[in-house]
C-alpha cells in the first residue's frame, strides 16, 4: 500500500508511526525537532490519515507497508520512532526485516496481545460515523456523550474533514478499524529477535506497560532499554513533548 507521508530534514533518515485515531501530525513537535539534524518521514498509517483505505487491517499489513514505503524512497536503513499502535507496526517491522532498522523506539505499548475491552473513543467515533455532521462543534457535542475528556476529543476531531460538498465525514475507514479492534490489532508482534538497539518509553500512569511484559520485552529485543517518563500517561508525547524529544534524541544520537 502507498501511504501518505511528509518528508522534511536531511541526515540519517527517521521514520514516525502515530497511534490508533492518529495521523502524521500527532508527532509534529518530535519530527519538527529531529529535523534540525535528521531527515524525518512521517506517515499516516493505513485507513488513517490520507492514506488508503483497505479492509485488511493487522500489524504484519502495516508493517509490510512501511517496507514499501522505504524501497519507494531507496532507504536501505531507518530509525523507527512509533507510539502505540505505531509502536506495534515499528516492533513487527524490526523482527520482520532487521536489515532495515537502525534504531527503534517504542512509545508505551508492549510485544503483547492485550485484551480487547471497550474504548470510549472508538464508541465516540462510531456515534459520528453513523450520523450526518455539519460542523466540528456537532461532532463534539455527539462524542461528548461518550468522552468527558476536551482534550481527547479534540485530538479525535482531527479525523473529522470537510468534503468538496461541504459535508463533513471521518477520514479513518470506522469499517475496517471497527472489524479489527478487538482481533487482529491486539495481537502480539511475532518473529525473530531483533538484537538492534532499542528503546521502550513507558508512561508512569499508563498500564501499557507493565511489569509483567518485560521478560517478553527483553526476549524480542535483548538491546533494549525501558525509561519511564514520570507524571504522564499513554500520550506521553503530548502531555510532556520536551522530556518526550529529549529523550528520543539522546537515544537516536
Amino acid at each position: 500500500m502507498k501511504l501518505n507521508y511528509t518528508d522534511q530534514g536531511a541526515g540519517q533518515p527517521v521514520i514516525l508511526l502515530h497511534g490508533m485515531f492518529g495521523s502524521l501530525s500527532n508527532l509534529g513537535s518530535l519530527a519538527r525537532e529531529l529535523a534540525t539534524v535528521y531527515r524525518v518521514i512521517s506517515c499516516d498509517l493505513r485507513n488513517h490519515g490520507d492514506s488508503p483505505h483497505d479492509q485488511r487491517m493487522d500489524i504484519p499489513s502495516m508493517a509490510d507497508d512501511i517496507v514499501e514505503l522505504l524501497d519507494d524512497l531507496g532507504l536501505s536503513a531507518v530509525s523507527l520512532i512509533g507510539h502505540s499502535l505505531g509502536g506495534k507496526v515499528g516492533m513487527q517491522v524490526a523482527l520482520n526485516y532487521p536489515s532495515r532498522v537502525a534504531k527503534l523506539v517504542v512509545a508505551d505499548i508492549a510485544p503483547v496481545a492485550y485484551v480487547p475491552r471497550q474504548d470510549a473513543a472508538l464508541e465516540a467515533l462510531r456515534a459520528i460515523s453513523v450520523l450526518k455532521v455539519n460542523n466540528r462543534r456537532e461532532a463534539d457535542s455527539i462524542m461528548a456523550v461518550h468522552l468527558p475528556e476536551p482534550q481527547t476529543r479534540s485530538f479525535l476531531l482531527k479525523n473529522v474533514t470537510r468534503k468538496a460538498d461541504g459535508n463533513y465525514s471521518l477520514k479513518i475507514n470506522m469499517s475496517s478499524i471497527s472489524d479489527n479492534y478487538g482481533t487482529s490489532l491486539v495481537a502480539a508482534p511475532v518473529g525473530l529477535p531483533y538484537s538492534g538497539p532499542t528503546l521502550f518509553l513507558k508512561g508512569e500512569t499508563s498500564a501499557y506497560i507493565q511489569s509483567k511484559h518485560h521478560s517478553k520485552m527483553a526476549e524480542l529485543f535483548p538491546n533494549m532499554k525501558l525509561d519511564v517518563m514520570n507524571d504522564v500517561g499513554h500520550w506521553l508525547h503530548s502531555e510532556n513533548p520536551v522530556e518526550f524529544n529529549r529523550r528520543v534524541t539522546d537515544f537516536l544520537t
